[in-house]
């Protein structure tokens, strides 16, 4: 199985809360995880928030930190690139008006589509989006 992993849904893997055991579950399937640079960015990102909202300390931060980009250099994750024809989709989207989609996760969805890969998430909104715009995804609840 492939599929491109959004942030929300590898955050959940590597921060402990109610969905990391079936996010854990489904990246254990997937051969091999899809992510993109945007995911990157995001997950250094959403470990900043959590530690400005002092969900966690810098220093658990730092040690998930380590451990992801430790999983990156170890070529865990297959990426894919995000380019001109996805900047294009999602802009094709978001101006359809039809959807809460918002630029990041536009991206994400084009990212998905555009490599033929099922979306993997963890967020309504963009699920409800992938399915009005005819992108293969599972909302991981």
């Amino acid at each position: 199985m492939t599929g491109y992993v959004d942030t929300s849904a590898l955050a959940a893997y590597y921060c402990p809360e109610t969905l990391s055991p079936a996010v854990e579950r489904l990246l254990r399937k997937l051969d091999p995880p899809t992510i993109s640079p945007l995911v990157e960015v995001e997950m250094h990102s959403a470990l900043a928030l959590k530690v400005r909202q002092r969900e966690i300390d810098a220093t658990a931060a730092s040690r998930i930190l380590a451990q992801f980009r430790m999983h990156l250099s170890d070529g865990l994750y297959r990426h894919v690139p995000i380019a001109a024809r996805e900047y294009a989709l999602a802009c094709d989207w978001i101006a359809r008006f039809a959807a809460p989609l918002r630029a990041l996760d536009g991206l994400h969805l084009a990212a998905a589509f555009a490599n033929d890969l099922q979306l993997l998430t963890t967020d309504k909104h963009l699920a409800q989006s992938a399915k009005l715009f005819g992108v293969e995804c599972k909302l991981i609840a």
